[in-house]
């Protein structure tokens, strides 16, 4: 028998052709579309409510929490910082007014050993001024010179009737008197000179000191009469009655 050919089968249902416009803009409007979600495949939807949701990044607490912390640190490092710039400054400071404090020490006692020098020949026109011999040209170039030293900050000290100073004046003759009230300088031998807050010499003088008066010596001022007046007081004896 000869076989029978089976007849092929009829084409089975066509799937729907489904055509996507993936275009960005549309053609009509000309405006950019949103890209449309691509449909689920079957059973995703199934296995997403199967599967666990899993959070893998920090928790909002604890980012609160890490930002505090790092602001935190922040603000302390900021402090540190404004600390050691605030010290910096502070020495920079001290360093400059140290400085320049050591520069003016140095330019006052350059001017003061220059001067120094120089006052011998003051000595010399100060004699010559009270001999009578500083006169004429002589006597201008000699204010002239003693006016720039007064300029520069020279001062002369040491005069009759100032209190004695120990540290200023030095005493090569003494004497007392009731007359003083206490050391007092009388005759000046030699003028001191101080340059700013520098003594350059101390002035030789002759100091009077304070001599109390003599046992049984009445002041003028305490007698009761003078001159056969009466008393001050007003006072009178009366006579003794016999």
């Amino acid at each position: 028998m000869t076989p029978r050919h089976s007849e092929p089968e009829g084409p089975g249902p066509e799937e729907p052709v489904v055509v996507r416009d993936r275009r960005r803009v549309d053609p009509q409007t000309g405006e950019f579309r949103e890209p449309a979600a691509e449909p689920a495949a079957p059973g995703a939807e199934a296995a997403a409510e199967e599967e666990p949701v899993v959070h893998a990044g920090p928790s909002l607490g604890d980012s609160v929490d890490d930002a505090v912390s790092t602001a935190s640190d922040v603000e302390k490092q900021l402090a540190e910082r404004t600390a050691d710039l605030q010290r910096l400054q502070a020495e920079y400071a001290n360093y400059r007014k140290r400085v320049d404090r050591d520069r003016e020490s140095v330019v006052q006692g350059a001017k003061a050993s220059v001067v120094g020098d120089l006052l011998p020949l003051v000595d010399d026109l100060e004699r010559a001024e009270q001999h009578g011999d500083l006169t004429g040209a002589f006597k201008a170039v000699g204010d002239k010179l003693v006016s720039g030293l007064q300029r520069a900050g020279l001062e002369a000290f040491g005069v009759e009737g100032e209190p004695f100073d120990p540290s200023v004046h030095e005493a090569v003759q003494h004497n007392t008197s009731p007359d003083v009230a206490g050391p007092t300088v009388t005759v000046v031998m030699r003028r001191g000179y101080r340059f700013g807050d520098r003594v350059l010499r101390a002035a030789l003088v002759g100091v009077t000191d304070h001599e109390p008066a003599a046992a049984g010596e009445v002041p003028a001022e305490d007698t009761g009469s003078v001159g056969g007046e009466l008393p001050l007081d007003g006072s009178i004896d009366e006579p003794e009655q016999q």
